[in-house]
């Protein structure tokens, strides 16, 4: 029994016959156009890089998805930001933590790498502990995040993420003082600063673009901090003027990139996670490998989803 649809109705009795006998006699001649899918998009630049990689990717908005190596627990470097901040807002919103709280700078909580505490600010300086995260979030800054970790606490961080249903998204240490403050000596040495797998930190980006992560004000707060992120290497490298705007935080270390965030454009808002170890290059330049390979994703997904009507 041969079904035809309300277009072949609408046509003359011989149009129609015409119709079928061509489809039946040409089949192979007769196509729909199709846009090339994600995976063939991604997967050539992965296999072309030389180190570990795991991307996890979610259209918000469709929840259409994609992933390679999604539950591999992966080094974090200081993508695990976002984790500590997701923690001090969750305990603001219990009454747990005053985000208003003055902090206290001194030169023991001084510590190296990324941020402008260390070599900006005079030991003795006070701000709200909300100023820390912002600089945590905006700057990466170690000094910054130590601070708010001594606000909240390095296990809470792990235990409000195994409450929320992601128990490989875990901190170590504070930064740069794993050798004393470690909650997990096995962890640091594997994974140093701390871990997490792609499909745990889309889902948790996702908790905050939908307000359940904390609440609603709370999450909005997370964003806006996330969006005035200065590090434009990784993720938004190829993007300039293409998106309405991008909320992220990256991570470095010498064999790990890694960058996860949400990117606001007409195709989305579209959730990516790209997480690289074990790379064999290490430098710390704009043309690390890692970096322009976490740029490349970006840009293939911005062009895939970009291009769905």
């Amino acid at each position: 029994m041969i079904t035809t649809s309300p277009f072949l109705n609408s046509l003359p009795k011989p149009s129609v016959f015409l119709l079928v006998w061509i489809l039946l006699l040409f089949p192979q001649n007769i196509s729909v156009a199709q846009s090339p899918s994600l995976a063939s998009k991604i997967e050539p630049l992965i296999k072309a890089h030389q180190g570990k990689v795991a991307i996890s990717i979610k259209n918000l908005s469709t929840n259409e998805s994609f992933s390679i190596n999604g539950d591999t627990v992966m080094p974090t470097a200081s993508l695990i930001k976002l984790a500590v901040m997701t923690t001090a807002y969750r305990l603001s919103d219990q009454s747990k933590l005053d985000l208003n709280a003055m902090v206290l700078l001194q030169k023991e909580d001084k510590v190296p790498g990324a941020g402008i505490l260390s070599k900006n600010f005079t030991e003795g300086t006070s701000f709200p502990l909300n100023d820390a995260i912002r600089l945590m979030i905006a700057y990466s800054d170690n000094t910054a995040t130590n601070l708010v970790l001594d606000h909240i606490g390095i296990r809470t961080v792990n235990s409000t993420m195994t409450e929320l249903g992601f128990s490989n998204t875990k901190i170590n240490a504070k930064v740069f003082k794993g050798s004393t403050t470690s909650v997990d000596p096995e962890r640091t040495k594997k994974y140093g600063l701390g871990s997490t797998t792609a499909n745990e930190t889309i889902k948790l980006l996702e908790m905050i673009h939908t307000n359940k992560a904390a609440n609603e004000k709370s999450c909005k707060d997370m964003i806006e901090h996330l969006k005035t992120c200065e590090d434009k290497d990784l993720l938004p490298r190829e993007l300039a003027g293409k998106l309405k705007a991008i909320a992220h935080k990256t991570g470095a270390v010498s064999d790990a990139r890694t960058d996860a965030g949400i990117m606001y454009f007409e195709g989305g808002p579209i959730a990516i996670c790209v997480l690289t170890t074990e790379n064999a290059d290490k430098k710390w330049t704009r043309d690390n490998a890692a970096e322009v390979l976490i740029g490349k994703i970006g840009l293939k997904v911005f062009e895939h989803f970009k291009s769905i009507k």
